[in-house]
């Protein structure tokens, strides 16, 4: 497969996940995802540079410890929670819209795994909408996407959230 059509399949995996997930199809979600799926937001800190030829990494502002570290039993659970009209934080349910963007395959030297990165851009507005109902979740995700019987699925997402702190009431929302 060439590197466009990599990016290609790449992309059509995002925008229908992205369109699953605002559209509450989160069963279908579910079916995307590998059995053993690591799915996890590590929080952030600012820092200071080490010097002036330092060569800027994320990776360097990253925690060990998460927003969420999941696997497929848990967002499983999460999705049971959020069907089951008992998750206070999504009653009424958000209303979400996901942009995703600048996706690139990383790595493609195995064909049935990649390494693809994306930024995003997610809307969420709950009750009548007001500004202090509204939020906006902005940052890159990397991801491994393993062929499975012929169809992608999502292996791992790492999610790099531009905030540092949560302005949120909540993070019940797929990313």
């Amino acid at each position: 497969m060439s590197d466009y059509e990599l990016l290609r399949d790449a992309e059509k995996f995002l925008f229908t996940e992205a369109r699953l997930l605002d559209n509450r199809r989160f069963r279908e979600w579910l079916e995307l995802l590998t059995d053993d799926i690591h799915y996890w937001m590590p929080t952030r800190h600012n820092r200071k540079r080490e010097g002036p030829n330092e060569q800027w990494e994320i990776e360097k502002e990253l925690d060990e410890l998460g927003w969420f570290d999941e696997t497929k039993a848990s967002l499983t659970m999460r999705v049971a929670r959020l069907e089951s009209g008992m998750a206070w934080a999504e009653e009424p349910p958000s209303r979400t819209r996901r942009l995703v963007a600048n996706t690139e395959v990383l790595d493609s030297s195995n064909p049935a795994e990649i390494q693809v990165a994306s930024n995003f851009l997610i809307y969420r507005s709950r009750l009548e909408g007001l500004a202090d109902d509204t939020d906006f979740f902005v940052g890159q995700r990397q991801d491994t996407l393993r062929q499975t019987d012929g169809c992608w699925q999502l292996a791992n997402r790492k999610i790099v959230a531009d905030f540092m702190v949560l302005n949120a009431q909540n993070l019940s929302i797929f990313f």
